[in-house]
């Protein structure tokens, strides 16, 4: 644990504790905003970062938590989900998860966000999500994570 704060982080490390997890956030002295510089700064591949995609579905937010290997096709995802799929707005996304782009946590939010897992996530032992700001992380897996979110696990895009 760092002796580093901020106030989103802190709210996911609550989160965190009070779905039964004890927060393993990571701080970083520069800021990881893309699931290629998380994964090189943890030394780990680039699919073992949870990447936390934010976008609306017929106009209400929609998390998905997506393999930093994978793109989500929002057009597949959106007809899987029955809706219309569209990328989030940077103030939609705060006003959604409390976080600004680039460090959105799985959890901490305002309020409750429908949340997707992408399978793919579970092919990993360990994976790394952000904590709430662009320089954290925190370890998960795939069972904790589509736990502590009560996501929907299932393909973000075709085979």
């Amino acid at each position: 644990m760092s002796d580093r704060t901020h106030p989103a982080v802190d709210r996911v490390e609550e989160a965190l504790k009070a779905s039964g997890v004890e927060p393993r956030t990571r701080w970083f002295a520069s800021a990881t905003p893309t699931a290629a510089s998380a994964a090189a700064e943890l030394g780990v591949e680039v699919g073992a970062i949870a990447n936390s995609l934010v976008f609306t579905i017929d106009g209400d937010p929609l998390l998905v938590m997506t393999s930093g290997a994978h793109r989500v096709d929002t057009a597949w995802l959106g007809a899987r989900l029955g809706g219309t799929i569209r990328r989030a707005e940077a103030e939609t996304v705060k006003a959604a998860t409390g976080q600004t782009i680039g460090g959105v946590a799985p959890v901490g939010h305002p309020a409750p966000i429908r949340t997707i897992v992408d399978t793919a996530l579970a092919g990993y032992p360990e994976i790394w999500a952000a904590a709430g700001h662009a320089h954290t992380v925190f370890a998960t897996t795939f069972d904790e994570l589509v736990r502590i979110t009560r996501g929907e696990p299932g393909p973000v895009a075709p085979d």
